[in-house]
């Protein structure tokens, strides 16, 4: 399959004006797919600067950028205009430490992780290790939102390890990172049966904030109140407080201090819960639900209508 020249010009133009692209289905905030998410993990771990291109939003772009570079999947990293690779190749470079060298900068840390595994939770992985056989490791893996996916899987001697209570745990560069200071230990209480995961550099759970705590604080100025609702939809029951909106997308509010206190709200909660995870997965650390959303400022305030 040819590209047409015009096509063809569009995407040497990106390359030509940003050192690094990835091509994704989605955006960094919100990739649409796994391989896109590993990709954006893998480099923002890193800490480089990129640009992105939505193929999902450019049908042509979409195909086109398969042809350019032969290359058949999405996501695909470009790099001084030179394709890099798919999200495998993205994560065992990261891995390895070669992403850093590709995009300039300096070698990652690589030093092993401290994590505590308790003698309750050591009992039951090595029963788990034990029944899988020899040549098999606890592999843990954090992702961006800082939620912990614990497995057996083979022992990978390109992996970051550590060894607590006799049990070899090993990580991806990202994980590594992230798992500093975990601890691992296992319950049967009232919180359930099975591990239970404490990691000191996951921020903190999203809050809840009723409408009275949410009219006091933005009027007071300490609190960004969002409303995650379409125009159309807000127009049925507005809030009488400011408030911002994704309208124009959710860029400029992500761009907003990592420390800035935000309130999520919509009709009944959900949606802005939802909202507020995503932002708590970037990275904000004082994140909140407004709890039953505008039917419940209805009764704070009979002005605002239900529907």
């Amino acid at each position: 399959m040819s590209l047409d020249s015009a096509l063809r010009a569009r995407i040497e133009t990106v390359l030509s004006s940003n050192p690094v692209v990835l091509f994704l289905k989605g955006t960094p905030s919100a990739p649409q797919c796994g391989f896109s998410a590993r990709a954006v993990a893998a480099l923002d771990a890193t800490g480089a600067d990129y640009a992105h291109v939505n193929v999902l939003a450019d049908p042509d772009i979409r195909e086109g950028i398969k042809v350019f570079g032969d290359w058949p999947t999405i996501p695909q990293l470009y790099v001084h205009g030179e394709l890099v690779g798919g999200a495998d190749i993205i994560s065992q470079m990261a891995g390895s430490g070669e992403l850093h060298a590709a995009l300039g900068l300096p070698a990652p840390d690589r030093t092993p992780p401290q994590i505590t595994i308790t003698p309750a939770a050591a009992q039951m992985l090595k029963q788990a290790l034990d029944n899988a056989g020899p040549g098999y490791a606890l592999q843990i893996e954090i992702d961006r939102g800082f939620n912990a996916r614990l497995q057996l899987a083979e022992r990978d001697d390109t992996a970051i390890t550590t060894e607590s209570e006799g049990i070899r745990a090993q990580f991806d560069l990202v994980s590594a990172q992230r798992a500093r200071g975990m601890q691992i230990d296992w319950a049967d209480d009232a919180r359930g049966k099975g591990l239970v995961i404490d990691n000191p550099n996951a921020p903190p759970k999203v809050g809840t904030l009723t409408p009275a705590e949410t009219r006091d604080r933005v009027a007071a100025g300490t609190l960004t109140l969002v409303d995650v609702r379409p125009a159309q939809e807000r127009a049925l029951a507005e809030v009488p407080v400011a408030s911002r909106n994704f309208d124009d997308g959710v860029e400029d509010i992500e761009a907003l201090p990592k420390d800035q206190p935000l309130a999520f709200i919509c009709q009944a909660g959900a949606r802005s819960q939802q909202a507020a995870e995503h932002f708590r997965a970037l990275g904000f650390t004082h994140v909140y639900n407004v709890a039953g959303g505008t039917n419940a400022w209805a009764e704070l305030d009979p002005t605002v209508p239900r529907y």
